[in-house]
C-alpha cells in the first residue's frame, strides 16, 4: 500500500487454512492489497475480526464498506459456518452468510462452498473462482481444473457446477516429499522430460505406483539421481495418477486450468502428453472477478 489515504468502495478477501488475502476496490478494479498469516486455522471465532480489522483498517472510511470473502472463512470451525449449495446449482446460489461484527464500518458477505452428496465432496473458495471463470466466459462448457494442496476437477455447463471430484495430490506431495523415505531423495531443482516420462508411466500402469516410489529411492542411491530429477519424479508420478482417476472429467473437453502458475504449468504439460491442451487463467484476476460477481448479487437493480 502506498502512504497516502486509500478507502476502498468495496473490500475482497480470499480467507483460506493458512493466509488471508484482501484487496481495496474501487471502480471494478484493486487499488491495493495486502496479506497476513492470519489464515482460519490459526483462528479462534473471536479472532476474525481482529484479523480483519489488522489489514483492511486503512482502507475504511466512516461509512460502512461492504467486504465480500470466501474461502475456509465460512467453514464450519470458521467465523460463521456459511451452508454448502448442492451441485448441480449456480457456484453462487445459495445466500451469503454475515457474521456479527463489533465494528460499525464493516459489512461482512461470506460466500458458501458447494457440496456433492453422491460421490461426496465439498469446495469452499473454488466456487468463487468457477464464479469469475464464468464471468468473463458466461457460456463456457467443459471442466475447469484447480491444482493446489487438493486439486479439484469440476464440470461446467449451462451456467452451473454440475459435479465436481477433488484428490489430495498436493497433499500427498508434501507428505510423501517431507516425511517419507524420499525425504532423503528429494530436492530442489526440476527437470521437464523426467516429469513427463513419470506422468506416462503413471497413467499407463497406475497400479504400479507404490512401487515406482520407491524405485526413486533406490535410484538415488544406486545412481546418484539429481535431487531435482527425484523431485519432478514424484510429481509426474503423483500427478499421472491423478489424470488416470480423473479421466473421464478432461478426455475430450475443454480444460481451463486456474492456479498457482508453476503447479498450473505443470498440469498443462501433463495434460498435453495426452493430448489434452489446457488453457491456464490467472488465480488472481479469476478470483477478484467472482468475489465482483458475489457483490453484484447483493447490489440493488437499477431503476
Amino acid at each position: 500500500m502506498s502512504g497516502s489515504t486509500t478507502y476502498a468502495d468495496w473490500i475482497a478477501v480470499d480467507w483460506g487454512t493458512s493466509n488471508l488475502r484482501a484487496w481495496a476496490m474501487r471502480d471494478g478494479q484493486a487499488i491495493a492489497e495486502t496479506a497476513s498469516d492470519k489464515g482460519m486455522g490459526s483462528l479462534t471465532k473471536s479472532d476474525f475480526e481482529p484479523a480483519l480489522l489488522a489489514l483492511i483498517d486503512p482502507w475504511l472510511g466512516s461509512a460502512k464498506t461492504p467486504v465480500f470473502a470466501c474461502g475456509m472463512v465460512g467453514a464450519r470451525q470458521g467465523w460463521v459456518e456459511a451452508p454448502y449449495g448442492t451441485v448441480p446449482c449456480q457456484p453462487h446460489g445459495q445466500p451469503f452468510a454475515k457474521p456479527a461484527t463489533d465494528d460499525p464500518r464493516i459489512d461482512v458477505h461470506v460466500i458458501p462452498g458447494l457440496k456433492q452428496t453422491d460421490n461426496p465432496d465439498v469446495m469452499r473458495g473454488e466456487e468463487t473462482q468457477i464464479a469469475g471463470l464464468l464471468k468473463a466466459m458466461p457460456t463456457f462448457d467443459g471442466v475447469a481444473c484447480l491444482p493446489g494442496t487438493h486439486t479439484k476437477w469440476v464440470h461446467i455447463s449451462a451456467g452451473e457446477v454440475v459435479s465436481f471430484r477433488t484428490f489430495m495430490t498436493g497433499e500427498l506431495f508434501g507428505l510423501i516429499a517431507k516425511t517419507s523415505v524420499l525425504r532423503h531423495s528429494i530436492g530442489s531443482g526440476w527437470d521437464d522430460e523426467t516429469f513427463a516420462k513419470a506422468v506416462t508411466d503413471a497413467l499407463s500402469r497406475p497400479e504400479a505406483m507404490a512401487a515406482n516410489l520407491f524405485a526413486i529411492r533406490a535410484d538415488q542411491l544406486l545412481n546418484a539421481t539429481d535431487p531435482g530429477h527425484a523431485k519432478a519424479r514424484l510429481s509426474g508420478l503423483l500427478i499421472g495418477a491423478e489424470l488416470a482417476a480423473a479421466k473421464p472429467y478432461w478426455l475430450g473437453q475443454n480444460i481451463i486450468l486456474i492456479g498457482e502458475q508453476t503447479l498450473s504449468k505443470h498440469y498443462a504439460t501433463a495434460l498435453q502428453t495426452q493430448g489434452a491442451p489446457a488453457h491456464i487463467a490467472d488465480a488472481t484476476q479469476t478470483t477478484l472477478a467472482g468475489l465482483a460477481s458475489a457483490r453484484a448479487l447483493t447490489q440493488e437493480p437499477a431503476e
